[in-house]
């Protein structure tokens, strides 16, 4: 199955992304962006990533393609909690002449679309870094998600503490960006 938005597709990551994913993973431009802990990977590690992935997971990984460019991102819902209907998303754009161009705006509304549309969920929860405007416009002003608090110091990078935005967005939120946008109409 592959999840479509109008610009990108979500799909199962196969071993031939994995050297594009490693590329990635050591990248500290990304990583700066990035919330958690990053220590250079060897590509052996990577692919005890890759094995250990599965479907029947709470932990479910996609990689973002289009038809023009392929592989441009990684996208997520991790920490499923089916007793609950939450769970928690992330993503990454790759190369930077990429981003700023509508693909992170589509993944994030497929992402969107399936957790509550098709799985079934009640909300998604999400965090930055407080620098990475970008991603807290894209989410926050054109995606429907809400900040919902500020956890003080919770990141350190370049020898500085840096605060995390906590982010969200509920079934009802989605459904209202949906009716206010059409978002989907046309398709």
């Amino acid at each position: 199955m592959i999840i479509k938005g109008k610009k990108v597709i979500l799909r199962a990551i196969e071993e031939h992304d994995l050297h594009q994913l490693h590329k990635w993973s050591n990248d500290p431009e990304i990583n700066y962006m990035l919330g958690g802990w990053h220590f250079p990977s060897s590509f052996k590690d990577q692919t005890s990533w890759y094995n250990l992935l599965s479907l029947n997971s709470i932990n479910q990984r996609f990689a973002i393609v289009t038809e023009e460019m392929g592989l441009i991102g990684m996208a997520n819902l991790v920490d499923i909690n089916w007793k609950d209907r939450n769970a928690f998303h992330g993503m990454l754009l790759g190369d930077k002449d990429i981003r700023g161009k509508g693909y992170g705006f589509d993944t994030i509304m497929a992402i969107n679309r399936y957790a509550f549309e098709e799985l079934g969920l009640m909300r998604l929860n999400g965090s930055m870094i407080s620098y990475n405007e970008a991603s807290l416009r894209v989410y926050i002003e054109k995606c429907g998600w809400v900040k919902e608090g500020t956890k003080r110091n919770h990141y350190f990078r370049k020898n500085q503490w840096w605060d995390q935005v906590v982010v969200g967005i509920t079934q009802e939120d989605y459904a209202d960006l949906i009716f206010r946008t059409n978002y989907w109409s046309g398709e």
